[in-house]
């Protein structure tokens, strides 16, 4: 079988890419790239018969197509506002496909990966994707569920490439519509740094606030949970305290908005000239503290008894004591593991389901968790009667 990894020489799809080799058993591993040198680079690094490069440009629709057509499945690693595009191109070429945000647009493109009997999973990286199995795996426990609460840590700095700059002004957008929570049968809109909570990470990375971000679990799990009772979802999120100090100022005074301002005679974004600092500002690209962090609450009843379930995931430090961890790889890993995992559930058949398909009805934790351990990714439950 043959994978093109579209943006996969990105920081975090090219360790999708790094997993793909280690542990797959596709015939063929196409990095796909815009950047051509960045690409040929990982390509050298890898040194493995299997890997070859293809540039691509997927504002070119037509061209991109063509070049998809014939590989089995398409591991998309492009941005949030690139996702519409490509998602299209992937179900038109006819190939299964996975990308790491999953905010929506994919759904429309449903019929058409139906038609060719492909799959699209959309949102399966660390969050969305990892949460949504460890969602699952407690809902699978329980009779009923009544709530759910999705929290992660990510520490990273805000802005070490494009995409990462992209998400951190669309999360805090002001009118962003998919900012919500499901709460008694109703999805309800909320503003940037509403429903603050203290949540526990694992350590090293402690107790924080948290505030509600527009992430896919919202809408995936009341999908799935919808007959067992859910009453309430909240998906929250933070970054390092410095960065969540910078978007909250940001905020307040309505950078955030991105409104157009004039400078030497062009319109720019306020929001995304100050994206632009930022990726060209050593305070933009270092943190420190470098890694993920889960912590995922259920809530609900077996047997007549109620009954919480705490889960959380760990990996190695970054401090340098595990070979392939250090720095920053302990976060670009993190995220990048779980789509190669996607993958190669798709590719040997443990998926379920042709069309677009939300993660918690075409995959399952019994199958991924496992997956996730081998990578020194682990998911750690509590579960205690109320």
């Amino acid at each position: 079988m043959k994978v093109f990894c579209l943006g996969g020489a990105g920081k975090i799809c090219g360790e999708a890419v790094r997993d793909l080799v280690e542990f797959s058993e596709f015939e063929r591993i196409t990095i796909g790239d815009y950047n051509e040198e960045a690409g040929r680079a990982l390509m050298e690094e890898l040194n493995d018969s299997r890997v070859d490069f293809r540039k691509v440009n997927v504002l070119e629709k037509d061209e991109t197509i063509d070049t998809l057509r014939g590989y089995d499945v398409v591991m998309d690693g492009t941005t949030i506002k690139l996702n519409d595009r490509t998602t299209e191109c992937i179900a038109r070429a006819g190939c299964s496909g996975i990308n790491l945000n999953g905010f929506g647009e994919e759904y429309k493109y449903d019929n058409i990966f139906k038609k060719h009997g492909k799959i699209h999973v959309p949102g399966f990286g660390m969050t969305p994707g990892t949460t949504d199995m460890m969602v699952r795996y407690a809902a699978d426990r329980l009779d009923t569920v009544e709530i759910v609460r999705v929290s992660h840590g990510a520490f990273r700095p805000i802005a070490f490439s494009p995409s990462i700059t992209e998400t951190t002004t669309y999360e805090y957008d002001p009118d962003l519509p998919g900012r919500v929570v499901f709460e008694d049968g109703k999805f309800i809109q909320v503003p940037p740094f509403a429903r603050e909570r203290e949540i526990e990470l694992p350590e090293p990375y402690g107790t924080h606030p948290q505030w509600i971000i527009p992430h896919s679990e919202t809408k995936t799990a009341y999908e799935y949970l919808k007959e067992k009772g859910i009453r309430l979802i909240e998906v929250r999120g933070t970054w390092p305290p410095a960065n969540m100090a910078l978007v909250r100022a940001l905020y307040e005074w309505g950078f955030m908005r991105n409104d157009k301002i004039r400078v030497n005679g062009a319109d720019i974004g306020i929001m995304d000239a100050i994206g632009k600092y930022l990726q060209q500002a050593p305070e933009g690209q270092s943190t420190n503290l470098y890694g993920y962090a889960l912590h995922v609450e259920v809530v609900g009843a077996r047997g007549g008894k109620a009954y919480r379930h705490i889960l959380t995931h760990t990996h190695p430090s970054s401090d340098g004591s595990v070979e392939g961890w250090e720095g920053l790889r302990a976060y670009t890993r993190c995220v990048g593991i779980p789509l190669s995992i996607g993958v190669q559930m798709i590719a040997c058949g443990k998926v379920h389901g042709t069309g677009a398909v939300m993660p918690e009805f075409a995959f399952d934790p019994d199958d991924v968790l496992p997956e996730l351990k081998k990578r020194m990714i682990w998911i750690h439950e509590v579960v205690e009667e109320l």
